[in-house]
């Protein structure tokens, strides 16, 4: 599948950039499976979605298990941290008012593929910087917080990743940016994180050996100053390049009460999550 067709159509957006400390990161994954719902559901439009969380860090369902995990998070709430554990894959990641998160939300046939997924959000991020850098790639950079084979990387130095979320016949394919701030900072935050967490006990995984120098935010990379708005407005650009048709929108009230349903249960998961016993 030409992943560049897939930006060719009629595309929702709901940006969520602006909404401040007081929006939760729980709200965004809600907001997520709301639009997977609607979309996998009926021949509704693609949409993008941009989202901002402050200070937030973001464990995976495996970072749940670790078996100290109650002193990790004492440690990340002292450094004025909210935790949550998301329902998609992958492991901790950090998010705060330099990280933009996008999300873009489909329906799922047997044309989108799980590698179709990555590689169009991969496609996007590279065409949405090729006047910057020829350079970004994906593959595993050994030593980031939350590795993975689509870890996107300039000069072995990494600052994004991708994970995604297929429910109800709808994907969410869905990234984190790390626009500006310093990516070795967030890295040091990680790694305390997982030497609290962990300490001389044994895992039921490989916990990641976070080396802060591997990670780094585009503005670093590029050396030039970026804000999340200039990289909001180079992927709308971007879309509209491609063809795409933008429209901007906020829920609808099905979609209102969808969400909450949502968020009661994506807060009831997590809560069990970080509740050892």
């Amino acid at each position: 599948m030409d992943v560049a067709n897939l930006f060719t159509s009629k595309w929702r957006f709901l940006d969520h950039t602006t909404f401040g400390a007081p929006f939760q990161a729980l709200q965004s994954f809600a907001y997520d499976d709301t639009l997977c719902t609607v979309i996998g559901q009926q021949q509704s439009s693609f949409t993008l979605r941009a989202w901002v969380h402050h200070d937030t860090i973001v464990l995976g369902t495996q970072d749940s298990r670790l078996p100290i995990i109650e002193k990790g998070v004492s440690y990340l709430e002292e450094k004025g941290y909210d935790v949550i554990v998301r329902n998609s894959g992958g492991l901790a990641v950090v998010l705060d008012s330099g990280v933009l998160n996008l999300s873009l939300i489909m329906k799922e046939d047997k044309s989108l593929s799980i590698n179709t997924g990555y590689d169009a959000m991969l496609f996007l991020i590279q065409e949405m910087f090729k006047s910057a850098t020829q350079s970004i790639e994906a593959r595993e950079i050994i030593g980031s917080y939350c590795p993975g084979s689509y870890d996107l990387s300039i000069e072995g130095k990494k600052f994004a990743g991708i994970s995604q979320r297929r429910i109800r016949g709808g994907v969410a394919v869905q990234i984190y940016l790390s626009v500006n701030g310093s990516g070795s900072e967030r890295a040091k935050i990680v790694r305390e994180f997982y030497k609290h967490s962990v300490q001389n006990e044994t895992t039921k995984f490989d916990v990641p050996n976070v080396i802060p120098d591997t990670m780094a935010s585009l503005s670093e990379l590029l050396e030039q100053p970026l804000t999340i708005q200039d990289v909001l407005v180079r992927a709308l650009t971007t879309l509209k390049n491609f063809g795409a048709e933008l429209e901007g929108s906020s829920l609808t009230e099905d979609e209102r009460l969808l969400f909450g349903q949502q968020l009661e249960r994506v807060t009831t998961r997590n809560d069990k999550c970080l509740t050892k016993g």
